[in-house]
Order: C-alpha cells, then sequence, then structure tokens
C-alpha cells in the first residue's frame, strides 16, 4: 500500500468520523469527510478534507460519493465504515420502521458502500475497509437489542468479508470502542425517552434504562473508563497504516474490561449482572 491513501470516510459530522477526518488529513493522506448534510462537514475543508455528501441510507448517494473519488483521486484506497447510531428500548416496544433503519444505517449501508469501492480495490490490488463495531458486539445490555444486533451483524460481516478478499490484497479490519464521550448516548436515551410513555408494561424499564445510561456516561465507571472520539481516530489510523493490522482492536479501558467480563461469565450469570444495573420488567 502507499504511504498516502485515498480515504473515504462515513458520519463526519461530529466524534469519531470528525476526528478520524482531522487526524488523518494532518497526516497528509487525501481524506474524503462525508455526511448526509454538506453543512455538518463543511468547516473540515480548513482542516484539509474534502467535503462530500454521503447518505448510507440512499443508493443513489453513495453511487455519487463513490464516483466523485474515483473521477477526483482514482479512486478508494482505504474505507471508514462509521456512520451509525444507537437507538434503545425493550425489544416489544421498538417500531418497525425504527428498527428498519437502525439496520439501514448501521449495517446495510455498510455492505452496499463496501460492495461499491470494492471493485476498484481489487484492480489496484491493494485496500483496506475499517467496519467500526463496538464493545457491544461482545455483549448485550438490557434495552438496547436494537443497536446490539447491528454491530453483531457487522462482525459477522467483517469476518466474512475479511476471508473474502484477502487474496486480492485487501484487509478488513474491526475497531471496537467502548464508551466514548460523543453524541451518541444522548441518541440512546432519546430513544428510551420516546418509548418510555408508549407502553404501560415496558415505560417504567425504558425510563430506568434511560436513566441508568446517563448516568453511566456522565459520572458512572463507563465515563471514568471511557475516551475521547480522538483515542478512537489513533487507532483508525494505525489500522489503516500498519503492514499488517490486526484483525481487531478494542478501545478504551472500559472496552478491554467489559469484553474480558462478559467472556468469563455465562449467559445466566451475565443475566445476573445486568439485574445489579437495570430494573427488570415482570409482574409486581
Amino acid at each position: 500500500m502507499p504511504d498516502k491513501l485515498t480515504i473515504l470516510i462515513t458520519g463526519c459530522s461530529t466524534g469519531i468520523g470528525r476526528a478520524s477526518a482531522e487526524r488523518l488529513a494532518r497526516a497528509g493522506h487525501t481524506v474524503y469527510a462525508s455526511a448526509r448534510r454538506l453543512d455538518d462537514v463543511a468547516d473540515l475543508e480548513s482542516a484539509g478534507c474534502r467535503p462530500l455528501v454521503l447518505d448510507v441510507t440512499d443508493e443513489a448517494s453513495m453511487e455519487a460519493a463513490v464516483s466523485r473519488v474515483d473521477e477526483e483521486a482514482g479512486g478508494v484506497e482505504a474505507l471508514v465504515n462509521n456512520a451509525g447510531y444507537s437507538q434503545s428500548g425493550a425489544v416489544e416496544t421498538l417500531e418497525m420502521d425504527a428498527l428498519r433503519r437502525q439496520f439501514e444505517t448501521n449495517v446495510f449501508g455498510l455492505v452496499r458502500l463496501t460492495q461499491l469501492v470494492l471493485p476498484g480495490m481489487r484492480a489496484r490490488g491493494f485496500g483496506r475497509i475499517v467496519n467500526i463495531s463496538s464493545m457491544g458486539a461482545n455483549f448485550t445490555f438490557p434495552g438496547g437489542g436494537a443497536y446490539h444486533a447491528t454491530k453483531y451483524a457487522v462482525e459477522a460481516l467483517s469476518d466474512a468479508l475479511r476471508y473474502e478478499v484477502e487474496g486480492f490484497g485487501i484487509d478488513v479490519v474491526v475497531v471496537q470502542p467502548g464508551a466514548i464521550r460523543t453524541e451518541f448516548d444522548k441518541a440512546a436515551v432519546a430513544s428510551l425517552e420516546r418509548a418510555s410513555g408508549a407502553d404501560d408494561v415496558y415505560g417504567e424499564f425504558n425510563r430506568k434504562v434511560g436513566q441508568a445510561t446517563k448516568e453511566a456516561y456522565e459520572k458512572g465507571p463507563l465515563k471514568l473508563l471511557g475516551g475521547e472520539p480522538d483515542d478512537v481516530a489513533k487507532v483508525i489510523e494505525r489500522a489503516l497504516t500498519a503492514k499488517r493490522p490486526r484483525t481487531r482492536y478494542h478501545v478504551t479501558p472500559s472496552a478491554k474490561i467489559m469484553i474480558g467480563q462478559s467472556h468469563l461469565m455465562t449467559d445466566r450469570i451475565w443475566d445476573r449482572f445486568n439485574a445489579t444495573q437495570f430494573p427488570k420488567p415482570g409482574r409486581s
């Protein structure tokens, strides 16, 4: 792979995507920093990035974005699939349209954009794809089934893809951040607040899960053991530039501790652990 890459990053309006775009541009790479609205990333031009409109839930938008990179820079040499968000709520209370949107953004968009850049990577004989997953791909918190399901899917797809494209000189890397101080938790809490009045059976459960999530990020152990967006950006840079990258990177102490603990627990013990952190719905 060349020393300097043409990199396409999704979800650059805030958080990990924005930090990654700024860091990689400073390192001299050609960085296409994308978001659904150009206004959200226009200021990244002053940081050396090339702002780009890209909606991972829209086929035409993805095709147009990849075509622009092809025309201006000769193609995408590295793709960072970062776009994603969390919605939460008891499974029975999830609106199906909202669940579909979650998968469209976190999973289907990732797959389709990867499909669009792979022909160029195969033709060049090299490429790198970094998929942003989560420590939550290793375990599931109550009220988080939808989000965790998307990250489990990202892991499975990445594992299959890694084997399928390695022979073409393309590396597939998964990055699993733990708690990161971004706007991410606010989206999860907002979805729980919307769900808290939707059903008398789960309303109180959703409300308390939202409260527990907020407190964990603001003053609990996840805050103390979490990290900043640039902590993840550093690891993404390493994954993109290493001669032989690892297949998975865990970022922040919270990820390393929680993943390690979850692997030592049986399902029932994990349930009991969750019961110390979250309320349990049921007959009063």
